[in-house]
């Protein structure tokens, strides 16, 4: 195929995904879609379910396990066969190609001449899904049960038509159906659009020339990532890494990853040294594992086409008892915690081999915090959010302050909104001063968040991480600041208290006027903070992001 008509076509079809994620984040009606686009959509091998083109707008850890939900329901047609044009699945089994049960995939199979052509796949985050926590991160669940309701591959339509049953069900199974019925309505609708944009391509170009150059790019995509890593090994590589605890037990668990690099352009990700499954609800599945090693990968090789082929050359060895490589019915809900400490890892395995590509760690926590009660006229009502903190020191400078978790390109929801939609107001909203890990080039700044309820009582919850393990630096660089979470309370005359377990806590009773307060990590440093600038402290010191030059 020539250069000018590949390149068209990778254009286009990647400009089909992310319209897919613009219908979907303008019409949902949640917050973490419509603001914090905590969703994504993608185009899906017909035969294999693996990715083949993914949209820039969503989150890339959901496309990588969606190659998972596709081949889920693939399996399912092959063995109940019945599959016809107009079909679409839904289901949130967070083993089977899932996340965690807030998930909801919707996969629609695009038919050319009587026979599939890919699939389409949308997932978003939905705002409540039953189970013991309004929101849904229940950081004290012992099976998934406790966490939501779980919806095995089903369709949703069939030829075309809505069963109206499965959206009753649903809808009954959460404290707030009209967001989820907003939610799931844009998901359909963008799903629609994407079948229309796919069929004008193929109509325009062929089938056989679409897939020509998809076969093309997957190519590509394996192509330059062996050769990265050529240019990098031989190499064997050890690093380890942990969170706080599960949630249940105060015990920390290990994440560890012994990576091998051949001369061959192949690599070998071994995580058999990690904990075994947990009682808490930080496990994640394999599939989960795996998309999350992609997007570490994604984030050092950032050139390489974001398609199946980046996977090709690597292989991973995942033990069926870590926590890596949980099922049913296992707890998943902190399913983020982990990843973000397994991108942790991958970027202080590689910062051995590639210094100049890798970051020094991220905050490494969403900080799921939810506040829920009810309104005075009876009604319900159930904020849910996650927060922000530092950035890891770079090779060409320093952290982003206050960003969102590499795990995605959501951004987090202003305060203008969640003031709008909910009875609290935020007092502080701030960065956090010497919270950046120190180095040639410092970590990002955390955040300091505090809100206040202004409702007469509501209860609060808090899944978060790095309480008592701080985000790491790489090259020399030096650790970010922890995580710590306070908050007001009557007890015993108590005034402001902290968890037992730092960053995990369920039931917290709030009155009007209470508040509860995150001060979140700071990023890990990059190289030896005696190589920094003195101008470059001077400046920090100057706008407060420092307290004093060391």
């Amino acid at each position: 195929m020539d250069a000018v008509t590949l390149a068209i076509l990778k254009g286009r079809l990647e400009q089909i995904a992310d319209e897919m994620d613009a219908t979907l984040f303008r019409t949902a009606f949640n917050p973490i879609i419509a603001e914090a686009h905590d969703a994504s959509h993608g185009i899906y091998d017909a035969v294999t379910g693996e990715t083949l083109v993914q949209g820039k707008s969503g989150l890339p850890i959901f496309v990588g396990v969606m190659a998972f939900a596709v081949k889920a329901v693939i399996n399912k047609v092959e063995q109940e066969g019945n599959l016809h044009e107009g079909d679409v699945f839904i289901f949130n089994d967070p083993y089977d190609g899932g996340t965690h049960l807030s998930d909801f995939r919707l996969v629609k199979p695009i038919f050319r001449n009587g026979t599939v052509f890919c699939y389409l796949a949308s997932v978003g985050h939905w705002h409540d899904v039953g189970g013991n926590v309004p929101g849904n991160y229940n950081p004290e669940a012992r099976e998934c049960f406790q966490e939501g309701m779980l919806i095995p591959p089903v369709k949703l339509f069939e030829a075309g038509v809505m069963k109206q049953d499965i959206v009753d069900i649903l809808s009954a199974n959460s404290r707030l159906p009209n967001s989820l019925y907003g939610d799931l309505n844009g998901q359909i609708n963008a799903l629609d659009l994407g079948h229309e944009r796919l069929h004008a391509l193929l109509d325009e170009y062929s089938e056989n020339t679409v897939l020509e150059a998809l076969t093309t790019l997957r190519g590509r995509a394996e192509q330059m990532m062996r050769d990265h890593l050529l240019t990098l090994g031989p190499a064997n590589i050890s690093v380890e890494d942990y969170l706080d605890n599960d949630g249940v037990d105060d015990v920390p668990l290990k994440l560890a990853l012994d990576m091998t690099i051949s001369d061959d352009g192949s690599l070998v990700m071994d995580f058999s040294r990690s904990s075994e499954a947990c009682a808490g609800p930080v496990n994640i599945s394999r599939s989960t594992t795996i998309a999350a090693s992609y997007v570490a990968l994604k984030h050092i090789f950032t050139d390489v086409p974001a398609n199946a082929g980046v996977l090709t050359p690597v292989t991973f060895i995942i033990p069926e008892d870590s926590f890596l490589s949980v099922k049913s019915p296992k707890p998943v809900g902190g399913y983020t915690e982990t990843i973000l400490r397994l991108i942790d890892v991958v970027f202080q395995s590689f910062q051995h081999v590639a210094p100049e590509k890798v970051n020094g760690c991220a905050y490494g926590t969403i900080n799921a915090l939810s506040l829920a009660g009810h309104r005075k006229n009876g009604s319900r009502w159930v904020m849910f959010s996650f927060f922000g903190g530092g950035h890891g020191g770079h090779p060409e400078g320093d952290g982003l302050n206050h960003g969102n978790a590499p795990i995605s390109t959501a951004t987090i929801p202003p305060l203008e909104i969640l003031e709008a939609a909910y009875p609290v107001q935020f007092t502080q909203w701030a960065l956090r001063p010497d919270s950046g890990g120190a180095g040639e080039y410092r970590g990002g700044l955390g955040a300091i968040y505090e809100i206040e309820l202004l409702e007469e009582e509501a209860t609060a919850f808090l899944f978060g991480e790095r309480g008592k393990f701080a985000p790491q630096g790489v090259v020399g660089g030096g650790e970010g600041a922890k995580n710590i979470f306070s908050y007001d309370s009557d007890d015993d005359g108590a005034g402001r208290k902290y968890p037992p377990l730092t960053s995990k806590i369920t039931g917290i009773p709030l009155k009007k006027g209470q508040r509860v307060r995150l001060e979140t990590p700071g990023g890990g440093g990059y190289g030896d903070a005696d190589r920094r600038s003195g101008e470059r402290s001077e400046y920090d010191l100057e706008q407060g992001y420092v307290t004093q030059v060391k």
